[in-house]
């Protein structure tokens, strides 16, 4: 029976040891793929926090090109209310052109009429001074 006994407690021993062993193997596992997960999440924690960086330069640029952009924007409104009011003026000087011109037929029909002359048409569609 003591022979039984010491097989028994060498079965439970070799048993244990081998269990140990085995949890051993096991954890060595586990923070093998701990570290591993670890690099890896601290590799793309210092890219987020690389691209941030960059995000945050290209936002300041950013602003930087739409301060410049709306102050050339405003120097082209200013050059185009330029343009519109000298074309307004244009086309009033056009404008008056036109009433002088019509002035100076009724004038030059009246005068004709006054005098007693028989109109002569001209090229431009008026009648000529005799």
């Amino acid at each position: 029976m003591a022979s039984t006994a010491t097989s028994s407690t060498a079965a439970r021993s070799e048993s244990s040891r081998a269990q140990a062993e085995a949890r051993a193997a096991v954890q060595a596992l586990l923070e093998s793929a701990g570290s591993s997960y670890d690099v890896q999440y601290q590799r793309r924690a210092t890219d987020l926090h690389n691209n941030s960086a960059a995000i945050n330069k290209q936002e300041e640029e950013l602003k930087r090109n739409t301060v410049a952009l709306a102050k050339e924007s405003l120097k082209w409104q200013k050059e185009l209310n330029k343009t519109t009011k000298g074309l307004n003026e244009f086309g009033d000087l056009q404008n008056w052109a036109e009433v002088m011109e019509r002035d100076f037929l009724v004038l030059e029909e009246t005068l004709r009429l006054v005098e007693g002359t028989e109109a002569v048409k001209s090229a431009s569609g008026g009648s000529q001074w005799h």
